[in-house]
């Protein structure tokens, strides 16, 4: 296969999902990485043609997607009728998901809408409601590992509000805020205070990449790594466009009072707290979202430890617990284990082992000597802010407590070279978006990844329960295991990235079965997940099942009222509207297709 032409990789310059030019040399050099471990072509014919979705005709849908060109733009509605390309994460796709649990045409839309402001979401909802077609918004699709831009339903019509709604609307210096529309990213977010010269004074928190919308992973509940990691307990304030007929726009909290000056200020207002629907579901299009920045602290300092024994968890997790409380460890902890540490250097997998089954430890120990972090277990990341002696203060305590660790080990960044990983997280945690992370996918040939993403309490019994059970079913599987805890302030994320080949069905099977017996063996033992790909929503909803699943009752209540018609992402976060609720769309491992049997018609409405 020829390379690809790396020098096409968009900037921000040119595209709003762009790359900014300091990281350009980076991401020409991650493209050439993916593409070393490709075997097949960026592009794939849709074998099945158009794909419709269910409950309309070929000829009524062509007609209603006319009739959508004339309000937005024939240039701004697009059929996804030809093939379907791949690219990588600053290329991404926009129709369907670039790393597939199942075939690349079955989470696939049948076109993509390109709204260029409010007034033309309002359009497009009501258009969607006349015609019974379901919406599947994205702000910048590259949820990667948890679906990307993939609709749920098959056939969805993609509404891509990124490409024409990128505007950053405020950058409030005073107080510490920002308005934005979805397809500002945190790259852009960041070049802007650059730009404005603002950066000695604040810090945007950004995840581990860059190129996501700020709107769109707050709204999924993702994190970043300063103390304001927390995004949606950072957010105050979103617009929403509501799916009913009417397309109702909405502000919430501070926002619903003509004229108010405090929405960015103050999230809550008067009356019930609304905000909460609108983040991981299928009730509302969020057209504009107001985020709080982070004051620069006036100093930070990256550390790294290491753990030499996998069986060091446990202790390490109950050190850890009482010095995050306290914020004396500030920002999100990243306890990251040993292969990950390697993998993530971008290399395949056959350049330390070609075995079958999962590397075996004495492997991947050995290979890790050479590196800079050593032969280790475990690898703890993490920074410290505000002045020196402050900063000190802090430092001398952890380096205390992480000592009771037989065999820990500090490790002097002044022997790190430039390009060890350890200095991507101190970009990310100083607030500084970066492009390293997803070099681990390069481990399998056409990599792709999901994630296993349950929450705990912090404690080091629950952190070895969730590792036990991780590592029997990766064993089982044959699939090599890459756990991570992120610690907050009174829980832990475990993200465990399944990597494997897209292009090859037995593995996309063990890691879709692996990934499954995960949730349940986690649920039993009183683990959620907080997030995850599209093909398992359905599984993940049905664990939150107390008193006879309540929650799903109250949200079924919920979406029906506000989307009558059912034409909203539906089986996003395994909410079905009523149309296709009871008809088999839900899915909980072995269909052999993601449709079920039809939609119910609407009571006044013509059959087509």
């Amino acid at each position: 296969m020829s390379p690809p032409d790396i020098s096409l990789t968009p900037t921000l310059g040119t595209k709003h999902s762009g790359i900014p030019e300091r990281l350009l040399p980076k991401a020409t050099y991650a493209k050439s990485l993916v593409y070393q471990g490709k075997t097949v072509s960026d592009s794939t014919p849709l074998t099945r043609g158009l794909p419709i979705p269910q409950g309309i005709s070929k000829n009524a849908f062509l007609t209603a997607i006319s009739e959508l060109q004339s309000a937005l733009g024939s240039e701004n509605v697009v059929l996804n009728d030809k093939e379907l390309k791949n690219g990588w994460y600053m290329e991404h796709p926009n129709t369907h998901d670039m790393m597939p649990l199942h075939s690349y045409e079955e989470f696939v839309a049948s076109a993509v809408a390109y709204p260029g402001s409010v007034e033309e979401v309002q359009t497009a909802v009501r258009w969607a409601n006349k015609h019974l077609v379901p919406l599947f918004p994205i702000s910048m699709g590259r949820n990667l590992g948890y679906g990307g831009a993939a609709p749920r339903v098959r056939g969805s019509v993609t509404l891509d509000l990124g490409r024409r709604m990128n505007k950053i609307l405020d950058i409030n210096a005073e107080d510490y805020t920002c308005l934005v529309e979805p397809g500002v990213t945190f790259y852009a977010l960041y070049e802007e205070i650059v730009k404005r010269g603002l950066q000695d004074k604040m810090w945007i928190d950004t995840p581990d990449l860059g190129g996501g919308s700020v709107l769109g992973n707050t709204l999924d509940r993702g994190v970043g790594y300063t103390p304001y990691g927390d995004h949606w307990a950072t957010h105050s304030g979103l617009e929403v466009v509501l799916p009913g007929p009417e397309a109702q726009l909405l502000r919430t909290g501070m926002g619903a009072l003509e004229g108010a000056n405090t929405w960015q200020c103050f999230p809550y207002g008067f009356g019930p707290y609304s905000d909460g629907i609108f983040s991981q579901s299928n009730y509302g299009i969020v057209t504009k979202m107001g985020m709080t920045l982070m004051p620069n602290p006036g100093g930070y300092e990256s550390f790294m430890y290491t753990f030499p024994n996998d069986s060091d968890l446990a202790s390490l997790i109950d050190i850890i617990r009482p010095l995050r409380i306290s914020n004396i460890l500030e920002n999100v902890a990243q306890l990251r284990h040993g292969l990950q540490t390697l993998s993530v250097k971008g290399f395949p997998r056959t350049r330390y082992y070609t075995g079958s089954g999962p590397m075996p430890e004495p492997v991947y120990r050995e290979h890790l000597k050479s590196t800079a972090t050593g032969d280790c277990a475990w690898v703890y990341y993490g920074m410290s802010y505000g002045p020196a002696h402050i900063r000190k203060y802090k430092l001398d305590v952890i380096d205390a407590e992480f000592h009771k660790i037989p065999g820990c080990k500090k490790i002097d960044p002044k022997t790190l070279p430039a390009d060890e990983y350890f200095w991507s997280r101190d970009k990310v945690a100083s607030g500084t978006p970066d492009l390293e992370e997803l070099k681990w996918v390069n481990w399998m040939p056409n990599g792709s990844h999901i994630a296993f993403s349950p929450i705990a309490p912090i404690q080091g019994e629950d952190a070895r329960k969730l590792y036990g059970l991780a590592k029997k079913r990766h064993t089982e599987a044959g699939i090599d295991l890459m756990p991570a805890f992120c610690v907050g302030l009174r829980e832990m994320h475990l993200i465990v990235e399944i990597v494997f080949d897209a292009e090859d069905e037995g593995m996309r099977r063990k890691a879709e079965k692996c990934l499954r017996d995960m949730i349940d063996d986690a649920a039993k033992l009183g683990y959620g997940e907080y997030r995850t790909h599209l093909a398992l929503m359905d599984q993940v909803a049905g664990t939150y099942n107390w008193n006879e699943g309540s929650l799903m009752k109250f949200n079924n209540q919920l979406k029906d009222t506000l989307d009558p018609n059912g034409i909203l992402a539906p089986g996003r976060c395994g909410i079905w509207p009523a149309r296709y609720r009871g008809r088999g769309w839900e899915l909980k491992g072995g269909e052999t297709s993601v449709e079920g049997d039809g939609v119910a018609p609407v009571a006044g409405q013509s059959k087509i």
